[in-house]
């Protein structure tokens, strides 16, 4: 019985014929966005394929170390035990979680209200730390702004006075 998944195995096959054919008719081969997606679709299966994950249980079963499998796997001890170290819920978890933040934007958004404390300190002549100070002291009003994504931003308004 074979450990890949029925996926794995069909495009490990198609991935094999489409060499075999580059490699018999060298002048003419596959075309390449041919080529491109068998070998994406191979690596994308074998990357959610299960068998990775029954292997490195069984290795870890049999007495094997986080950091032999991390080796045989070419990652650090710490990638493999968050990769594959839990109960499937666990790991789960991890990996929506994983998404999640890699869906996030990098960059700050553009339409938040106010200034940034930087934006405000260079309008105001002084530094951060300064903004922050007055923003304690009630000269200046600042509020948090929370995103819908979780992420969140101090927003100052230096054209305002604070609240009494």
């Amino acid at each position: 019985m074979s450990f890949l998944s029925d996926e794995s195995r069909l495009w490990l096959a198609h991935v094999a014929e489409l060499d075999a054919a580059a490699a018999a008719s060298p002048q003419s081969p596959p075309p390449a966005l041919d080529r491109i997606r068998a070998v994406r679709m191979l690596a994308g299966e074998l990357e959610k394929d299960a068998a990775t994950l029954h292997a490195v249980r069984e290795a870890r079963a049999s007495g094997i170390t986080w950091e032999e499998i991390a080796n045989a796997a070419g990652l650090g001890a710490a990638a493999a035990k968050w990769r594959w170290h839990g109960t499937d819920a666990e790991i789960l978890e991890r990996h929506e979680a994983g998404r999640k933040r890699s869906a996030r934007p990098s960059s700050v958004p553009t339409d938040l209200p106010g200034m940034s404390v930087s934006e405000a300190a260079v309008k105001l002549g002084i530094s951060a730390q300064a903004v922050y100070l007055r923003v304690s002291r009630g000269q200046l009003r600042a509020e948090t702004v929370t995103l819908k994504d979780g992420r969140t931003y101090k927003r100052v308004f230096p054209d305002e006075t604070a609240p009494a």
